[in-house]
């Protein structure tokens, strides 16, 4: 089963050097999830051959335009693509408003309905949910109201050990209940452990994106312990006081948000135009955290 992020840009503010603005995909069990869509995001899902049909989920951290700028022109392409299927938006509510002007002027009226759930940049909430995953926002601290999201698997069910099903010879419609962690009670009454018949499930993935915030503490308890964490580095620490004042952050602080919230893995991303070579920036957080990895478009990564 899938659970895999696809970088389609990790510039801040403007198209650069090859960069494009903030995009990602998730594959999460051949669902796909996009995330922040910055301009010319459609040509990136082409470039890397991800059809926009599947899509179904769209989900916006804020409305600075390097985040946003891209959706309305993939909206009016699934629209001239002849999409019916519903799409949904988690974003800010003003973003609705944004949308409306654009088609009202264009006197376009979509082939497909736009599902808004607006976001709340107070408290944190889960925005999506169902028997696979759950969606919660991560409350960042920016220059307007912004939130990161987590996407975190459910806990699986516990596998079962055929051999021993048919050892202790086990009805089929016991299956579900011994998946669920039930012991076994045979026709003599005799009580098989669950474990006994069932392994450990695999543990269940999660991803935390933190797009735009300055360093800030608070976020921890969210974060901790996840599989994987994409966090801005839109700085160099030698910038730290230029990140401050843009409500950023440095690479070094990322590395060290990395270390203390204990996760797996760091992507680091959002890079400053001031910056055609990003290594000095991989290197710094690499000084905090040392499983960082930059965040490249095209390029893949796989939570096992």
């Amino acid at each position: 089963m899938n659970f895999e992020i696809t970088i389609l840009g990790s510039s801040s503010a403007t198209p650069i050097y090859q960069r494009h603005p903030s995009a990602q995909v998730l594959n999460i069990h051949e669902r796909f999830f996009l995330v922040d869509c910055g301009e010319g995001t459609q040509m990136q899902l082409n470039r890397y051959k991800i059809k926009f049909a599947r899509i179904h989920h769209i989900f916006i951290s804020h409305l600075h335009g390097d985040h946003y700028f891209g959706l309305m022109g993939l909206l009016s392409s699934m629209h001239l693509q002849g999409r019916t299927d519903g799409m949904h938006l988690y974003c800010p509510k003003a973003l609705k408003e944004i949308i409306d002007i654009q088609l009202r002027h264009s006197d376009t009226v979509l082939r497909y309905e736009l599902v808004y759930h607006y976001t709340d940049a107070v408290s944190s909430k889960i925005i999506f949910e169902d028997d696979d995953i759950s969606v919660e926002t991560i409350i960042l601290n920016h220059r307007i109201a912004c939130t990161g999201f987590l996407f975190r698997e459910k806990p699986k069910k516990r596998k079962l050990i055929r051999e021993k099903l048919a050892q202790y010879n086990v009805p089929r419609e016991q299956y579900n209940s011994i998946k669920s962690g039930k012991d076994f009670v045979n026709d003599k009454g005799i009580v098989i452990p669950n474990e006994q018949l069932t392994g450990d499930p695999k543990p269940p993935c999660s991803y935390a994106y933190c797009s735009d915030t300055m360093y800030d503490e608070r976020i921890l308890s969210i974060i901790r312990g996840v599989d994987l964490l994409y966090h801005e580095s839109t700085f160099l620490e030698e910038k730290a006081e230029r990140a401050k004042e843009t409500f950023h952050t440095t690479a070094k602080q990322a590395g060290i948000m990395a270390r203390k919230a204990e996760v797996k893995r760091l992507i680091i991303g959002h890079f400053s135009s001031r910056y055609k070579d990003l290594y000095p920036l991989l290197e710094e957080a690499k000084l905090e955290f040392e499983n960082t990895t930059l965040a490249i478009e095209g390029d893949k990564f796989v939570i096992e």
